[in-house]
């Protein structure tokens, strides 16, 4: 995977370093929580899986920049972000993916990319019989979006990624947030 932060300028991995702090995190996310707009359709709701772990289908959802080195990187230029999806499909070696994401310290995940996209130990609790089988693909999303981004992600993107999920006979998403 290389060095994560070779193309990432000085001042990209200050704030990264400065994000890396708890409190910075908490009160930023409290700012963006504040100011992020709600679903007219009331709260988001939740769904029980309602199988055995060991019968359900899972995939990865991560927010984290990962996609296939062969795909388009995300968009970094762009201050509000990239509500574009990327496909990555489940035979995937973790050598063919990178991270494409400025906005969070990946050093950690440039090491072991299961830190951010857990494939390989949900192939193995698939292996064990903890869980029924990995899906056929999961995603990859960059995680700092806002503006209109940020309702493309909620109008456009999120739809489109459950549709496929339930296409594959998927029963749960695990979801990686960066």
């Amino acid at each position: 995977m290389g060095n994560p932060n070779s193309s990432v300028s000085l001042i990209q991995r200050l704030q990264n370093r400065l994000y890396a702090i708890p409190a910075v995190t908490q009160w930023w996310a409290g700012r963006f929580a504040r100011g992020a707009p709600h679903s007219a359709d009331g709260p988001i709701p939740f769904a029980r899986l309602e199988k055995a772990l060991a019968d359900a289908s899972v995939a990865i959802i991560t927010t984290g920049g990962v996609h296939l080195t062969s795909q388009t990187p995300f968009d970094m230029a762009d201050p509000d972000g990239d509500a574009s999806l990327r496909e990555i499909p489940g035979d995937v070696t973790l050598a063919d993916l990178t991270i494409t994401h400025d906005y969070y310290n990946h050093t950690s995940a440039g090491q072991d990319l299961n830190v951010i996209f857990p494939l390989e130990h949900f192939r193995e609790l698939a292996q064990r019989g903890i869980v029924g089988r990995v899906g056929p693909r999961h995603f990859g999303l960059m995680g700092h979006l806002e503006g209109e981004h940020l309702r493309d992600l909620q109008k456009k993107t999120a739809p489109e990624i459950a549709a496929k999920l339930r296409a594959d006979g998927v029963d749960f998403a695990f979801l990686t947030p960066a």
